[in-house]
């Protein structure tokens, strides 16, 4: 269905499901990733991001606050932009 586009955007493609079905989305995005495809995950979990990310935007109020990549990337540096 979705696997012809070139971009894939995934807003909070891990809420509410177990770990197991987690490592199955994990394991698809990077494949997507992997094939060139553009992949956008948006989520609130900083750990994984960390883990599926190549670079971090950080958004508050509508705005982007800040890009990072991931190797740049912690919970302080994240929150300076915040506030």
């Amino acid at each position: 269905m979705f696997c012809e586009s070139d971009v894939l955007m995934l807003d909070e493609p891990t809420r509410g499901i177990d770990v197991g079905a987690k490592y199955d989305v994990y394991k698809i995005i990077n494949r997507m990733a992997d094939e060139g495809k553009a992949v956008l995950v948006i989520s609130s979990e900083l750990p994984e991001l960390l883990g599926i990310c190549d670079r971090i935007y950080i958004m508050s109020e509508g705005q982007i606050k800040g890009e990072m990549l991931v190797g740049e990337a912690t919970q302080e540096s994240i929150m300076r932009l915040l506030v």
